[in-house]
């Protein structure tokens, strides 16, 4: 166990000096590869802060229950009852008729079209917050309100709904398919700079095998290279995203005030760092499989 500990300490300091030996290339390549990984990073975060938002609107998708014009006290007050007792239903809002009424008379240019009316025009209604603001869960509660005695129509905004859902399955899908991109890249650029050192280290190689060294001796170092390539082109990107975030905060901030929100920026938590780091580390150890792989096994047959 100590000689084993002894040579992946030995490949680690290794892979650090190899790091360090070509600081410009290796400063560039970390900003290649946190430029590749800080785009699908950003993404996600702009996708929960996105949602973040859109969780702070008053705008919520509701759905509006109205009366029918003949129904009495006793049938708004049971129909109420029964709505509040719906466990699919966040909360409900009664419009009494007559303060809709008088609303109206106040507004301006609608004084003498509502003074010229026989009758009240306007029904009792309800605007229902649904605790699931999916099209179909909507589309389901609405069906079970119009079933309720003295409901004249049930108005449902499934539009707004609908093209929410359909911005962020395409979001989703977008931030999926730049990832796979992005990652299939960084791995690209570790592949091709582990290529580059196993060519320059090839009289090295080869020596080592003539001296009994076995594939995995001699790819150790090249696989923490990989590794903590990856890693730290991860925390480049970590930086990237967290200076975006720092310097959009302010003008974000000026403007949810406009809209009378009150929201923040997030910054990328533990979970997130640490799904980003991993990932990275992940990505550049495949990409150094792989160029081992091609390469090591293309000299083996000679």
């Amino acid at each position: 166990m100590t000689i084993w500990l002894r040579q992946h300490r030995d490949a680690l300091l290794l892979a650090l000096r190899r790091l360090a030996a070509a600081p410009m290339n290796t400063l560039l390549s970390l900003l290649a590869i946190g430029v590749a990984l800080a785009l699908p990073a950003g993404g996600l975060m702009i996708f929960a802060n996105a949602q973040q938002l859109v969780k702070g609107t008053s705008s919520l998708p509701q759905i509006s229950v109205f009366m029918k014009l003949d129904a009495d006290r006793a049938a708004v007050n049971e129909t109420a009852a029964k709505l509040k007792q719906t466990t699919a239903i966040a909360s409900v809002r009664f419009l009494d008729r007559e303060a809709t009424m008088e609303q109206m008379r106040k507004s301006e240019g609608l004084a003498e079209v509502i003074e010229a009316l026989p009758r009240n025009p306007f029904p009792d209604a309800f605007v229902i917050t649904p605790k699931n603001t999916e099209a179909s869960e909507m589309e389901r509660l609405a069906t079970e309100l119009r079933k309720l005695p003295q409901i004249e129509h049930v108005q449902i905004d499934s539009a707004w709904v609908r093209r929410l859902n359909a911005m962020l399955r395409v979001a989703r899908v977008g931030l999926g398919i730049l990832s796979l991109l992005l990652g299939i890249g960084l791995m690209a650029i570790t592949f091709n700079t582990i290529r580059l050192q196993v060519l320059t280290l090839r009289n090295e190689i080869e020596v080592s095998r003539l001296l009994g060294a076995t594939d995995a001796f001699i790819s150790r170092p090249f696989f923490y290279f990989g590794t903590l390539q990856g890693m730290l082109g991860g925390v480049v990107a970590w930086l990237i995203v967290v200076a975006t975030i720092l310097a959009l905060r302010s003008p974000v901030a000026d403007l949810t005030v406009l809209y009378g929100l009150d929201i923040a920026l997030a910054l990328p938590d533990t979970g997130v760092t640490a799904c980003l780091l991993a990932a990275a580390a992940g990505l550049g150890w495949l990409g150094t499989s792989l160029s081992l792989k091609q390469h090591l096994s293309a000299w083996r047959r000679f």
